[in-house]
């Protein structure tokens, strides 16, 4: 019987200065694209493809299945060899199956196991790695 204080989500996550961002979305949306483009800004890979969530303290918390750690896929090249990020608190979850169509969003967010996150859908602009970074370093204002 799975565990009710754990999930298993088709995501990827990495992290920068202690912070997970979640990457969700369908097999072919570029999860694994935008998690090397973040990863080539300086952050570190903790899952590629599946993402282990539970919570801790309070912190939903985002973990590598051991089969996978230090796995990333870049498509067209093979599977690359990356340094395994320890488990972090999630920061940000990014949906690549859903555009942003407004110029300026709301602030969204979204709910697993009981805890709430910042959510922001995928942008289609050459801005959107380095708008990531900006906002898991920065924050957003308003």
């Amino acid at each position: 019987m799975p565990d009710p204080a754990n999930l298993t989500l088709h995501a990827n996550s990495v992290a920068y200065q202690g912070k997970a961002i979640l990457i969700t979305g369908g097999a072919g949306r570029g999860k694994s694209t935008l998690s090397l483009a973040l990863m080539g800004r300086g952050c570190g890979l903790i899952a590629d493809d599946q993402t282990y969530l539970s919570v801790q303290d309070g912190q939903l918390m985002a973990a590598c299945p051991p089969a996978i750690s230090g796995l990333i896929e870049a498509r067209g090249i093979g599977i690359l060899n990356a340094t395994a990020h320890p488990p972090a608190p999630v920061a940000l979850c990014i949906d690549m199956d859903r555009t942003e169509t407004e110029r300026l969003p709301p602030q969204r967010s979204v709910t697993y196991l009981g805890v709430t996150v910042p959510l922001i859908l995928h942008v289609q602009h050459c801005h959107f790695d380095a708008a990531v970074m900006h906002y898991i370093s920065a924050g957003r204002n308003a």
